[in-house]
């Protein structure tokens, strides 16, 4: 089919072009109306990737089944049955108010955060990870994911736990494998009860598990029937004690509890058969059953009475609060102050909290007793005892499990009809139902039961019964069996939904050392999983207590809520294009509000336990920063970046850096080959070892052409930059250039890099090695533009020569010295970078030396003084020397090669060469000076020294020195000045052949014939015509050049300053001269980093004082 024919019809054929990338609008909207609820990077029960997905059953689910009740199954569980009257007893109505209240207002306001998270988009299953990672990153969503995990994991233990000890406490105690044996042992037996029955059970839920999650599906309706029965039985027993209160007596001591396992009748003495004997619990007390036995001291002060445990809501109570309600009374005032005295003489004793220390005695409020002298210990005594201590805290942390799975809605968004009606609705619904239950329990618990039934945990006073149950109608078994089976049910659901939630963190390859788990069995069973979720609930079975394991996945739960809110907040405040949700009852302040909420709780819960999962959580985050696969799933984590860069670029735009703050920002000139790598690694080691991750680093680099003929070189280019600084470990950003010329490309690189205050003041570049191939783009010319354009635009400038012999990253100096020649003051920068070196673990243990020229009229002594002050104040360990440099004389060496430049120049003016013609001849002269130098050196360092030294030492041998001599010694007056003024002015310095010199000769040689050229190359200008301050520089490179290597061959790196380039950009003459006087400064060094520096800019970093002004020691003028 021709491509005419495959857009027949179309009626596009302006856009035929794009309909290969971009879809027609009709293909579009089709395939967004069939559009799956599974996300990017999400395959749900699958075992290949590339398989074919089956048909997805539509959805029927509402928001009462599929929402609401889900809900209220898994908030409603085993705390409220075995630990709430418990709290109340303890805490009182009051705090155990406030305690449910803040629990519930936590989890009220993150259902609200997860309204508008859910109904933003469509949330698969994996719950909150997935509104996490997607609204907040993988980091975050990792981190919270996995504790979200480690939550419902020990959530299983928690009510695996309660399962055992409603069947051992409760249903049948004479199943124990423990017993004990002694007095007081009855603590660590239940333990280990606890321990075995728990490992047997983890088994048996993990096998189920593992055969088929449809077995739990199909009995979740039973669990679900068997809360609700529970819930309206305990209501129930509520309403009966008004009109028929259940007989459970309380037997007390004084105002001690007692508890009847031991003894059956409540009383000292017994009437039998017209007799007086004494009863089991006399025996309890005293050595013998005679009544003249000797007994225990409090047994015998005080008497045993007996109370009802539940006494009920009294009818006078009622209607007290009806008429409270209604603003009628319907009594007389004297009937309502009797009956509100008798209600709050008993409900004022549970108003209050009750804290006790771990082995105190259960007693009763406004009970008198009489203390005695107890020689015995009362641990053998058949009181109540508290198992625990108890304080606000713990009661917060043993409670809040009861609150969570208000994710159960969101996580079944697939299997609804409308999940962004449904979650909202359902969820909010389902605690505001919840929160009412709780909260109405408290009251009616305080109202109905007696304190010291209350705070009796496992039910000892009332012949081993659950409390709650106790309360219940018909019977205490509805309470007792419906409690069984919702804790089974629940820890069924913990085993099934912890796999899954993991299976889907590893499926998204964030987290690489969890991966193996995203597999499972053919039909996408987590078997992995499961196999390590139960390995970790077997952890929580082991500790063997409910109130232990409790606050630990409190920890986790409440991370996940707090996390959840902060996703909203960000989100609404970043106000992305894409934050769209349809829930509309949110602000974010509500979602700070339960981020502080949650925040709150963790450290109130347990401060300790609350710092091991922010622990956790740290360095899961950390790991997946340094190890995890890169996401990018347009979290607000991403948007909340961008905007606090835009902010902090805008405030250091305010104005340049105090000197305080100052650092090298760099920016890196790299060569790359003709397959777009680059030449000189080493370079990237370096910066990484001279930034060590801190400050601005520009990795760039120019490719000659235009950009729409370079664009997949561009790319190429950039992917191997950022490759390479990844195994260097050099953090910054890649910057390719494409310029039609190499030195435009340069200079746009200098002027144009970094983004407003974020801009680079130092450039780092290798030296030129390759600078004699008229091929190699970056040739001595375009060094040279570039220390120009550097240093017009107020930079600094590293030149790195013998780049590639500088160490890498993985390479250690034990020893060696960095060499610094301090020959002018450059603010201390030349200071500053040993100092940054020798923050890197490569160069830590060289020590620094510093070098600095003294002249014939300088004082060496007091020079050496002033600059070890001088370090003093800048806070460095450096050896200091002082290097005298006397000799004036000029080489022959030296002459010889100023000489051949001014004749070379002369030449080329002569005979109008065209520019590139020129470049080629000024290549050539640099290139012949350049083997003139190594001509006369050696294979090694030492005897390179040598021969310099022996060429600056023997120039009176010579015959042309000895008429340089002469020449300097006749003009050490006036012209010596003007030589040392044209010196310290580079700038002002002009050739020996100018203007009017140039025409005169000009106009002279019209008239000699062609042939007259050849003259040109013989003549040589008198010294009279020479330029002196051109000699001097000269002089002053090869006698510094040897200096520097006698005292520095050894040193594992140098550090120079460089002469600043000339101004004068006409002719070449200048840009030959100053390349010649950096090629022979820098010559024979292993690793030589020469730095060039801008005059009239203030620089410090490492000099600043409390006493101190920076500008005091660091200022260039």
């Amino acid at each position: 089919m021709d491509r005419g024919n495959m857009y027949e019809g179309k009626n596009m054929a302006l856009f035929e072009e794009e309909m290969d990338s971009n879809p027609m609008v009709s293909s579009l909207l089709n395939k967004l109306a069939n559009y799956t609820n599974v996300t990017q990077g999400v395959v749900e029960h699958e075992a290949d990737e590339d398989s074919k997905r089956k048909e997805v059953k539509v959805p029927r689910m509402g928001t009462f089944i599929g929402v609401y009740l889900p809900c209220l199954q898994n908030i409603l569980g085993v705390i409220l049955f075995l630990r709430l009257t418990w709290i109340v007893g303890t805490a009182g109505v009051l705090e155990s108010f406030i305690i449910v209240f803040m629990c519930c207002a936590c989890t009220m306001l993150t259902a609200i955060s997860m309204s508008a998270i859910a109904t933003n988009g469509v949330v698969p299953a994996g719950g909150s990870y997935y509104m996490i990672s997607r609204s907040l990153g993988p980091e975050f969503g990792g981190a919270v994911g996995l504790c979200f995990y480690l939550g419902t994991t020990f959530a299983g233990a928690m009510y695996i736990l309660g399962t055992i000890e409603i069947l051992l406490t409760y249903i049948s105690p004479s199943a124990a494998i423990f017993k004990a044996e002694e007095v007081g042992e009855e603590t660590e037996a239940m333990l280990n009860n606890m321990r075995v029955y728990g490992t047997c059970i983890i088994i048996l839920m993990a096998i189920v598990v593992f055969v088929g999650v449809k077995y739990v599906n199909k009995l979740a309706l039973v669990f679900l029937a068997c809360v609700i029965l529970s819930i309206i039985a305990i209501y129930a027993g509520v309403i009966k004690t008004a009109i028929d209160p259940p007989d459970f007596p309380i037997c007390l001591l004084g105002n001690r509890t007692l508890s009847k396992r031991s003894f059956d009748v409540c009383a000292k003495f017994t009437e039998r058969n017209n007799k007086t004997k004494t009863t089991n619990l006399w025996l309890l007390f005293c050595n013998s059953s005679l009544p003249t036995a000797m007994c225990d001291d409090y047994f015998s002060l005080n008497n045993v009475t007996e109370i009802q445990g539940i006494p009920g809501i009294l009818s006078g109570v009622l209607i007290v609060l009806c008429s409270w309600l209604l603003h009628s009374p319907p009594l007389h005032w004297k009937a309502q102050v009797t009956s509100w005295y008798l209600f709050m003489g008993k409900f004022t004793d549970n108003l209050w909290s009750t804290y006790s220390e771990k082995g105190s005695i259960v007693e009763r409020k406004n009970q008198p007793s009489i203390s005695g002298s107890e020689d015995i210990k009362i641990g053998g005594r058949p009181y109540v005892f508290t198992d625990i201590m108890t304080y606000f805290t713990v009661l917060v942390g043993i409670y809040f499990p009861s609150v969570t799975g208000i994710m159960a809605g969101s996580n079944r968004s697939g299997d609804l009809k409308d999940a962004q009606k449904s979650i909202p609705t359902g969820t909010i619904l389902a605690i505001s139902t919840t929160s009412f239950i709780y909260l109405s329990c408290i009251v009616l618990f305080g109202a109905c039961i007696e304190g010291v039934v209350l705070r009796d945990k496992f039910g000892e006073a009332v012949d081993g019964n659950l409390v709650v149950g106790t309360l219940a109608w018909p019977s205490p078994w509805v309470i007792v069996i419906g409690s069984f089976f919702s804790t089974c049910g629940a820890g069924l659901q913990s085993l099934t939904g912890a796999p899954r939630l993991l299976q889907a963190i590893a499926r998204d390859g964030i987290v690489p050392f969890i991966q193996v788990f995203g597999h499972g069995k053919a039909n996408g069973e987590p078997t992995w999983a499961l196999l390590l979720t139960a390995a970790i609930c077997e952890i929580g079975i082991l500790i063997a207590s409910l109130d232990n394991v409790a606050p630990i996945l409190s920890m986790f739960f409440l991370m996940c809520y707090m996390f959840v809110n902060l996703a909203c907040a960000v989100q609404t405040l970043l106000r992305t294009p894409n934050w769209r949700p349809r829930f509309k009852y949110y602000h974010w302040t509500l979602s700070f509000l339960g981020m502080s909420l949650c925040l709150a709780l963790m450290f109130i819960c347990s401060w300790y336990y609350a710092l091991i999962a922010m622990l956790i959580a740290g360095c899961i985050y950390k790991y997946i920063e340094y190890r995890g696969a890169e996401k990018e799933w347009g979290d607000g984590i991403r948007g909340l970046s961008l905007n606090a860069a835009r902010y902090a670029l805008l405030r250091v735009e305010d104005g340049p850096p105090h000197t305080k703050n100052w650092r090298p920002q760099l920016l890196v000139l790299l060569n790359l080959d003709c397959e777009q790598l680059v030449k000189h690694p080493r370079l990237l080691s370096f910066t990484s070892q001279l930034k060590a991750g801190k400050g601005l680093t520009i990795v760039g680099s120019v490719l000659q052409g235009t950009y729409l003929d370079k664009c997949v070189e561009t790319q190429k280019a950039e992917e191997n930059v950022k490759a390479l600084m990844g195994v260097e470990k050099t953090k910054g950003f890649c910057q390719i250039v494409v310029s039609p010329s190499f030195r435009d490309g340069i200079s746009h690189l200098i002027q144009s890099a970094g983004l407003g205050g974020m801009k680079h003041n130092t450039v780092l570049m290798a030296w030129p090695q390759s600078w004699k191939q008229t091929e190699n783009h970056f040739s001595w010319k375009n060094f040279v533009d570039t220390v120009r354009e550097t240093t017009a635009a107020q930079q600094a400038l590293l030149v790195a020569k013998n780049i590639d012999l500088f160490p890498t990253n993985q390479e250690r100096f034990t020893e060696g010295n960095i060499d610094v020649w301090w020959i002018v003051h450059d603010g201390g920068m030349l200071m500053l970078l040993p100092f940054l070196l020798r923050q890197h673990k490569v160069w830590r243990k060289c020590k620094m030396r510093i070098f600095t020229v003294a002249q014939m009229d300088d004082n060496s002594i007091q020079m050496k003084k002033d600059l070890q002050m001088f370090l003093y104040h800048l806070r460095l360990n450096a050896e200091v020397e002082v290097v005298e440099m006397f000799e004036n004389d000029i080489s022959a060496f030296t002459y010889e090669k100023t000489l051949m430049m001014e004749q070379r120049s002369q030449m080329l003016k002569q005979m109008q060469l065209s520019k590139n013609e020129r470049e080629r001849e000024i290549q050539s002269i640099t290139d012949e000076s350049r083997g003139s130098v190594r001509r006369k050196s050696c294979s090694s360092p030492q005897s390179i020294g040598q021969d310099v030294q022996a060429l600056l030492n023997n120039d009176y041998e010579k015959e042309e020195a000895q008429l340089i001599h002469d020449r300097n010694t006749a003009s050490r007056s006036a012209p010596a000045v003007k030589t040392s003024v044209a010196a310290a002015m580079p700038e002002k310095v002009q050739m020996t052949w100018t203007k009017e010199k140039f025409v005169a000769e000009k106009h002279k040689n019209k008239d000699t014939n062609v042939s007259g050229f050849k003259d040109i190359f013989s003549m040589k200008p008198e010294w009279g015509n020479l330029n002196q301050s051109n000699v001097r520089r000269m002089h002053t490179a090869v006698k510094l050049n040897g200096v520097v290597l006698n005292k520095s061959q050894h040193a594992q790196l140098v550090l120079l300053n460089m002469p600043g380039p000339p101004k004068n950009r006409k002719g070449d003459e200048n840009c030959i001269l100053y390349f010649t006087a950096c090629v022979l400064l820098g010559t024979w060094f292993y690793c030589c980093l020469v730095w060039i520096l801008q005059k009239k800019k203030k620089v410090a970093s490492i000099i600043n004082t409390w006493n101190y002004q920076p500008h005091d020691f660091c200022q260039l003028n």
